[in-house]
């Protein structure tokens, strides 16, 4: 490039220089309660400021902020003019929460993501902070920020507001793609399915309204069963869907013909891997199923950037990491597994089934 060539336009970059601001934007809105407080209709921004025990200047520039993104709407009285506005802001000024933020952002919604939010503002973005160390050193930063070491997910159970913090932005996850998973692949020809690590069992409730015949179990550590109960047993499939405790890497599993792991399989080594897999495939009869959901690399690992993101995301939080449909079929191979597919879906995970074979 010569000295008066044009550079490139640098909207990219400058795109990606202020992500990082509209996410916290976002997660602090979520965090202080806007969302909530706007839950029961709008309200003033002194009401709003009273409310959230906030400061009256810088919350506005929350609100507006949020307003930008298409999380809130701002409104003032037609008949406040410019000089009256900026005097009486407080009281003519007035925010509401938009369709998007009322489903996603508001603790009351079933369809909320809240618990995922918070636990992206409170816990991965210290993670995140120390992305360098972790290329560097190829390991997660659980040490590094938290001066601790152990099995990872015992941090989201440490107590009873993080541990349904933790499962409900699994919740919120697991309902926008549970249904694309299940309907991925044709699974009619299968009776009974066990949803390992399944949280509130939103994949079990999907796969039993896709499949009237099928049955279904939970089966996930035993402090994860209460929510589990909860939450399916005021769903319309209630009673074909069973919960279990316990660990999947050492107990007994249940008796099954389709074993499933969403957004499970991404976050152990290659070792731990194996030996799951290797007990699903004991566990099995011939003909019987395991059905991964996961966010896909393609093949030649150029995208998709959601599936490109998380697997940072792995690197920074666990052990493992995303990977591509010959990846998985490979470690299926291994444990015994045959006619893997893989199928990607318009949600955030795709599907891969594998059979085990005569």
């Amino acid at each position: 490039m010569t000295n008066s060539a044009l550079p490139p336009d640098a909207a990219p970059v400058l795109e990606l220089l202020t992500a990082f601001r509209r996410s916290k934007t976002m997660f602090a809105a979520v965090s202080l309660g806007v969302f909530d407080a706007l839950s029961s209709g709008p309200k003033t921004l002194g009401t709003l400021a009273r409310e959230l025990e906030a400061n009256a200047d810088a919350l506005e520039r929350l609100l507006d902020a949020c307003a930008g993104l298409s999380l809130l709407t701002r409104s003032v009285p037609p008949d406040a003019t410019p000089t009256t506005q900026s005097v009486s802001a407080l009281e003519t000024v007035r925010y509401e929460n938009t369709p998007l933020s009322a489903a996603y952002l508001c603790e009351a919604s079933p369809h909320r993501l809240t618990g995922y939010l918070n636990y992206s503002n409170t816990v991965m973005w210290k993670l995140w902070e120390h992305l360098e160390d972790a290329v560097r050193e190829g390991t997660h930063r659980w040490k590094q920020e938290y001066g601790w070491d152990g099995p990872i997910f015992s941090h989201f159970f440490r107590d009873e507001r993080s541990k349904r913090e933790f499962l409900m932005g699994m919740h919120g996850f697991g309902i926008i793609s549970s249904p694309h998973v299940v309907s991925a692949f044709d699974l009619s020809r299968f009776r009974t399915l066990v949803d390992l690590g399944g949280a509130t069992g939103h994949l079990a409730v999907a796969a039993c309204r896709r499949y009237p015949h099928m049955q279904s179990i939970v089966f996930d550590l035993p402090e994860a069963v209460p929510l589990a109960k909860e939450m399916t047993e005021t769903t319309d499939v209630a009673a074909r869907v069973a919960v279990c405790g316990g660990d999947f890497f050492a107990d007994p599993l249940p008796t099954a013909d389709l074993f499933a792991l969403g957004r499970i399989v991404h976050d152990w080594t290659e070792e731990k891997i194996l030996k799951l897999f290797r007990r699903i495939h004991s566990a099995l009869p011939v003909g019987g199923g395991i059905l991964l959901a996961e966010k896909l690399l393609r093949d030649d690992r150029s995208g998709p950037v959601w599936a490109q993101m998380q697997n940072l995301n792995m690197l920074t939080c666990t052990e493992g990491k995303e990977r591509t449909l010959p990846q998985y079929t490979s470690l299926l191979t291994q444990a015994g597994f045959a006619q893997v597919a893989g199928r990607t879906t318009e949600s955030p995970l795709d599907a891969v089934l594998a059979i085990k074979a005569d």
